[in-house]
């Protein structure tokens, strides 16, 4: 017997064996049931989820000699779709044209040869011409009692609202990854193959939901491995990043090895792999990682258990905000990739980013001298908790160095699901030098306190309005503007006090733009006043500058108008223009 692929080997002959979709099987059934079924259907959904499967299972049923007991007790299983003239396939992809439509519709005035009705299933509909899709109307609205039609489609958005009105529309969906396990361990105990659980884990998360690319990948690794699926032999075959990849990254990150992270990058680009497909991969390890840092989320994470647990291990290890900088740092690094002309240089330093996103400044740190100890951290590849509550107290440099973190730090406000009790130790007494990554609040509530004590000894407070230091201030600002254009319209300004605020007066809504883009003038004058609050407003005011109408250029009068006036004046104007036989100018 010719080998048949496992698609069409295990295709389901049951609403009950569809995997996924029980949401469109049973609202089908119960119309069986209940003798409200439609003469139209549009199964909508991604590619391999079972359109076309639940198409011909209705099909076959709706034909049987009693659909109800048929559908009751699964004898219609047994029936062959392809011995029965009453099912007519039309794939719309290649016949698309008004002269296939007309083509069924003679078809559908052709009555049941047995059975009761006709079905038409179309399958990728979308592909229809418009003129296709306007000769089908009247008959989609209105067809015989013993036709049905069953359309089928990948990209809804394509077809006529028209169409759709004239349908029922089931949604179908992306089938979970769970479900697509549960297919292919069953699979495989059938086919006698020995399978890993996370090589079937790998194969239904790159089949992206469609149950059909599943089987397919399934194939291709019994077919490669001799009956025996291994989580490398898929990694090898199918050419993806493994898990490992990601958890020596992370591992990476939390030292701040830079060197060792560009070294792994290399790697991945010597296999033959994309930047963007390591980054890719690396923001969904990260998102895992962030999944695992709460209990409610954790169900999230579909895969082994033991491959779970390394997540949650490494998960105790990096806090929230690292992870969360580092998913920013992957999106953007995603969304410049393509605009970027030395792509590796562009990954690499986003991988330099995330190596030091935990890094900060201290305010006022000086020089390099001054500047923490940077020794490379001992590395922590899936450290165990020493205790139940495990290591999410601790910062990503804390972990990495076994050191416990100050009184100071230990201020600091947690992150959602991190503990706050104290754990021991893990590192080395060596490793000792720990980078500082941020003030404190204690130490920010001092250097506050000290300030507020400086401006109250020093008696720094505000200081009174005067007309006199604002054009001290103004005038010392304009000296200093290199622009003539500048410096003049902030010249030919009035300035006066009210109500605690400096009005200024121009003469223009040219002058106020200027002025206004002018925001290191109005910082020097709430300096000089020691008032953070002062309020500066600038008003256009024509009536204060009366000297500035007659600056304007004086307007220009072509010929005509030159003409007019002169004749205004003396009419005997045109009597000269005649006798001199004169043209006015154009």
């Amino acid at each position: 017997m010719a080998y048949i692929v496992s698609a069409r080997k295990y295709r389901p002959q049951t609403f009950e064996e569809v995997i996924g979709q029980e949401h469109v099987t049973s609202t089908i059934k119960n119309a069986l049931l209940s003798d409200k079924l439609a003469h139209a259907f549009l199964f909508c959904g991604p590619r391999g989820v079972g359109k076309t499967t639940c198409a011909r299972l209705l099909a076959k049923v709706i034909n049987m000699p009693d659909p109800k007991l048929s559908l009751t007790d699964g004898s219609y299983a047994d029936h062959d779709i392809d011995i029965s003239l009453n099912i007519v396939e039309l794939d719309a992809a290649s016949n698309n044209s008004v002269e296939n439509i007309r083509s069924l519709i003679d078809q559908v005035r052709v009555q049941p040869q047995q059975g009761k009705y006709k079905v038409f299933i179309i399958d990728e509909v979308h592909m229809l011409s418009q003129a296709a899709f306007n000769a089908f109307l009247k008959t989609l609205e209105e067809p015989p009692a013993y036709a049905i039609f069953i359309l089928a489609t990948t990209e809804r958005h394509k077809i006529l609202p028209t169409i759709l009105s004239r349908c029922q529309l089931y949604d179908f969906r992306r089938i979970q990854i769970p479900d697509i396990i549960t297919q292919l361990e069953s699979i495989a105990e059938k086919e006698n193959i020995s399978v890993e659980y996370d090589a079937l884990y790998v194969i239904a998360e790159k089949a992206d939901g469609a149950m059909r690319d599943a089987l397919s990948i399934f194939d291709r690794m019994a077919s490669a491995s001799t009956n025996k699926i291994t989580v490398q032999s898929v990694i090898d075959n199918l050419n993806i990043l493994d898990f490992e990849t990601f958890f020596q990254a992370v591992d990476c990150i939390l030292r701040e090895d830079a060197p060792e992270l560009l070294l792994l990058f290399d790697r991945v680009l010597k296999n033959g792999f994309e930047g963007d497909h390591f980054m890719n991969g690396l923001a969904q390890h990260m998102r895992n990682l962030l999944y695992s840092k709460q209990e409610p989320t954790q169900s999230l994470l579909q895969m082994s258990e033991d491959l779970k647990t390394r997540y949650l291990n490494q998960a105790r290890a990096i806090s929230f905000s690292t992870l969360l900088t580092g998913l920013n740092i992957a999106n953007s690094c995603d969304l410049d990739y393509s605009k970027a002309k030395d792509k590796r240089l562009h990954v690499e330093i986003s991988l330099l980013k995330l190596c030091y996103s935990s890094r900060a400044q201290l305010p006022d740190s000086g020089s390099d001298a001054s500047a923490p100890s940077l020794e490379k951290k001992t590395s922590i590849t899936n450290p165990a908790p020493s205790s139940e509550k495990g290591l999410s107290h601790l910062k990503p440099t804390d972990v990495a160095t076994g050191s416990e973190p100050t009184e100071e730090e230990s201020s600091i406000e947690q992150m959602p699901g991190d503990s706050t009790e104290s754990n021991p130790a893990v590192g080395s007494d060596s490793d000792k030098n720990i980078m500082i990554n941020t003030p404190s609040l204690s130490s920010i509530n001092d250097i506050i306190k000290e300030a507020e004590e400086e401006i109250a000894q020093n008696g720094h407070g505000p200081k009174p309005l005067l007309l006199e230091e604002v054009e001290e201030v103004w005038s010392s600002y304009v000296n200093g503007v290199e622009s003539s254009t500048t410096s003049n319209i902030l010249t030919n300004v009035l300035k006066e006090l009210k109500d605690d605020k400096i009005i200024i007066s121009v003469p223009s809504n040219i002058a106020r733009e200027e002025i206004q883009q002018e925001t290191d003038l109005f910082t020097s004058l709430r300096e000089h006043f020691n008032q953070n609050d002062l309020m500066i407003e600038v008003f256009v005011d024509r009536e204060k500058f009366p000297d500035v109408e007659d600056m304007k250029p004086k307007k220009l009068f072509t010929s005509k108008e030159k003409y007019d006036h002169l004749k205004s004046i003396n009419p005997l104007v045109d009597d000269l223009i005649n006798d001199l036989d004169l043209k006015l100018e154009t």
